[in-house]
């Protein structure tokens, strides 16, 4: 994993996996510099990955008031466990469906657990941090971020898609994968769930759009994805509500 500063307040920790016959699918952790430091979702679990000692470089675990659980897929909890051992004093932010779920495997010990839906907010003392639930989702239990001290938007797997390559996988900037590299990617996976899952930037309310964006499968967004994508078919027809509380959430600065 390569970890690195997105913004003066969130650090991202970037990983990848080849999909074979699709490309290289982005696995991104971060973390919000707040108060009550956050980290939001804790990347693969794969044994030779140590997300822990990765974490180290960017705050000491030690340090981390609150781990917030996007949707409890494994790309997304595989660092839980050795996380909650090494934070004593963190709280892992879920709800009670992703409770539920991670259960299955290994049971969350209660009095470490903080249940939040969509439209609950938190409070992690220089701000709130409000969830809501993103247009396009892969798991039931998904809960993204809207940063109100930041004014950042973490939309989960909303823009999820594997990549062309390595490189663009591991990439900083969504802007370095060209318009014209996206479309020439879509034609050659036409049944593909990615199309309609970058046709969902469109889909944005305006509460959601922010300048600063990130994705888990495609770190961050400089320019805007809902500009970028414009030239693809039009999205489903559905109304996605805008989430409760989100007014709180400032305009990215940066």
């Amino acid at each position: 994993m390569k970890s690195y500063r997105a913004s003066t307040d969130i650090s991202v920790l970037n990983d990848y996996l080849e999909v074979p016959g699709l490309g290289f699918l982005p696995v991104n952790a971060f973390v919000i510099h707040a108060a009550e430091p956050v980290v939001v979702d804790t990347g693969l679990g794969l044994p030779d990955r140590e997300f822990v000692a990765s974490l180290a470089e960017v705050i000491d675990p030690a340090d981390v008031r609150w781990i917030w659980l996007t949707h409890p897929d494994r790309d997304h909890t595989g660092g839980l466990f050795a996380l909650l051992d090494a934070a004593p004093q963190a709280r892992v932010v879920t709800t009670f469906i992703g409770l539920g779920i991670m259960s299955t495997e290994k049971p969350l010990p209660l009095d470490r657990v903080y249940l939040l839906n969509p439209g609950q907010s938190l409070d992690v003392g220089d701000r709130m941090l409000t969830g809501f639930r993103p247009p396009l989702f892969d798991n039931p239990a998904t809960v993204g971020i809207l940063d109100a001290g930041s004014g950042a938007c973490l939309s989960s797997d909303c823009f999820g898609a594997p990549l062309s390559s390595a490189a663009l996988a591991s990439a900083q900037n969504a802007a370095e994968a060209s318009p014209d590299e996206l479309r020439a990617w879509f034609e050659k996976h036409p049944d593909s769930y990615v199309l309609a899952r970058a046709t969902q930037a469109r889909k944005l309310p305006p509460e959601l759009r922010r300048e600063l964006l990130f994705s888990w499968d495609e770190s961050k967004w400089r320019v805007s994805p809902y500009a970028l994508l414009t030239p693809y078919p039009t999205p489903l027809s559905a109304s996605t509500p805008a989430p409760r509380n989100a007014g709180s959430a400032r305009p990215a600065c940066c």
